[in-house]
């Protein structure tokens, strides 16, 4: 489970502060599909950034499984799998081999490092291209690649950020399965969108983040309630105009 509590984050440059993320506050439990849904420039990636320890907030606290991200970062990074908006593979490096050297970073042991990667390659789809070097890579062959990767440790705890950015349909349809399969294990899993579909299609919760600052959050049928809407899209639209915020 992972829980955010008033997260805060300001960047200062040649043009004065901005706010990025303005006493964000929300809980992802294990089980679901979490949703983070915005426009772009809401603030979500930096949110998933406090998360997953790469920043820190100022101020606000994140738990993941009861550890602090910030006292026990170490602790926390153990438990995450993590898709970062910057999903660079190494080139010169077969997909196995991408993911290997992560399971390396975690202190895997090899023969547990195998069976993970031919468990995630088949789950993903990626058999085919497994021990291709991943120069020429499609989008979705690198996405997948980036995931297996991330997962490779076994974490209780996924965060996504976009997955599905740039995936043709049969690729997100396949995304899509695999999300499903991570919650039925009894992972929590966050991701970030601002594609409707996906977050209608997937999500137990959803979390609708604009101007930085949490403005609505429930399940698709309590956001439709809320707002007095009948489709998701026009919750959403409404929510992201609204000053005021609502809450299930």
């Amino acid at each position: 489970m992972i829980e955010a509590r008033n997260l805060h984050k300001s960047f200062t440059g040649k043009t004065g502060t901005v706010v990025a993320v303005d006493d964000v506050s929300f809980t992802a439990r294990d089980g679901e599909i979490t949703g983070l849904l915005g426009p772009n420039g809401a603030g979500k990636t930096t949110t998933l950034r406090m998360l997953y320890t790469l920043m820190k907030p100022e101020p606000g606290s994140v738990d993941v499984d009861g550890f602090d991200a910030v006292r026990d970062a170490e602790a926390v990074r153990r438990r995450l799998g993590v898709l970062p908006d910057a999903r660079g593979v190494y080139k010169r490096l077969t997909a196995r081999e991408n993911i290997a050297y992560f399971g390396r970073l975690h202190r895997m042991r090899e023969d547990d490092i195998a069976a993970r990667i031919a468990l995630l390659a088949k789950s993903l789809e990626m058999e085919d291209f497994l021990d291709r070097q991943t120069e020429g890579f499609s989008q979705g062959q690198r996405t997948k690649t980036a995931i297996a990767r991330a997962l490779v440790h076994d974490p209780r705890n996924v965060i996504l950020d976009e997955p599905t950015n740039g995936l043709d349909v049969m690729t997100t349809r396949g995304l899509r399965d695999f999300l499903r399969k991570l919650r039925a294990e009894g992972r929590c899993v966050i991701f970030s969108s601002h594609i409707m579909q996906e977050v209608a299609a997937l999500c137990d919760r959803i979390v609708v983040i604009a101007r930085g600052r949490v403005v609505a959050q429930g399940s698709a049928d309590e956001l439709r309630a809320l707002t007095g809407q009948d489709n998701l899209e026009d919750a959403f639209v409404k929510a992201i105009g609204s000053d005021e915020g609502l809450h299930a």
